[in-house]
């Protein structure tokens, strides 16, 4: 059977190969392309700080804010989500709910918040909330499903009703995770804000491909040098705060 498998598997591979249609010709015409971009964007262009500094904080701004709205929105879901704590039916509503929030990639609903609500920051932080309430209430349902059951029992024996019950017998044991989720969500927001502005969204990446469009490269290598300082001071202060929790 391994023999079998791996000639299968090279047959593919091959099949795909040559679907791709690759000219060599064309290939180094690119590469020439490569060069001549490459030399026009160095050395970069840091003399627009203000172009610079308003893209940055217009990135920040949409993580936060997105972060923020879809973690409110997705804690609902969470529980709604989770099948040890509501009866099916809502708990097959949550997960419908899920499954929609996780479902299109976060270019594409950019471009719908685009076409909805114009160029700028507010279809970025839409955007980014759709995506976030999928995957933070995915990840929290999942922590809620697996949580100590004993703890809500004690609750619930007490006459509580569903309300105290979330929150002395639910809250108090997903607590950490949800703080670990939302800062894990919002680092995530912070390398994504600067990849929906370039359908138009805000954010750093409007600059970039403005930039692009005006055949400015080495202004261009500036903002992709910028964008990783975002990235990595985005990472250093999502490891700070993780620490925190733990």
């Amino acid at each position: 059977m391994g023999p079998v498998v791996s000639a299968a598997a090279l047959a593919f591979l091959a099949w795909n190969a040559a679907s791709l249609e690759v000219d060599p010709a064309r290939v180094a015409r690119g590469l020439a392309r490569v060069r001549d971009v490459a030399a026009r964007a160095v050395p970069p262009d840091f003399g627009r700080l203000d172009l610079l500094g308003a893209g940055v904080l217009e990135s920040v701004e949409i993580a936060t804010l997105s972060t923020l709205f879809g973690v409110l929105l997705g804690l609902p879901v969470a529980v709604l989500a989770a099948r040890t704590v509501v009866p099916l039916p809502v708990y097959a509503v949550g997960r419908a709910v899920v499954a929609l929030g996780r479902t299109f990639h976060e270019l594409i609903v950019a471009i719908l918040f685009v076409k909805a609500v114009g160029f700028g920051p507010l279809a970025g932080v839409l955007t980014l909330t759709v995506n976030s309430v999928g995957f933070f209430s995915k990840l929290l349902a999942e922590e809620i499903e697996r949580m100590d059951r004993g703890q809500i029992e004690a609750v619930r024996a007490t006459g509580a009703n569903p309300v105290q019950v979330l929150l002395y017998g639910v809250l108090p044991q997903v607590l950490p995770r949800i703080v670990g989720l939302t800062v894990y969500q919002w680092d995530i927001h912070l390398r994504q804000s600067t990849i929906i502005g370039i359908v138009g969204a805000g954010g750093i990446g409007a600059t970039l491909y403005n930039a692009f469009a005006r055949y400015d490269f080495d202004f261009a290598l500036a903002i992709l040098l910028v964008i990783v300082l975002i990235v990595l001071a985005g990472e250093a202060v999502s490891a700070l705060a993780r620490q925190r929790v733990q």
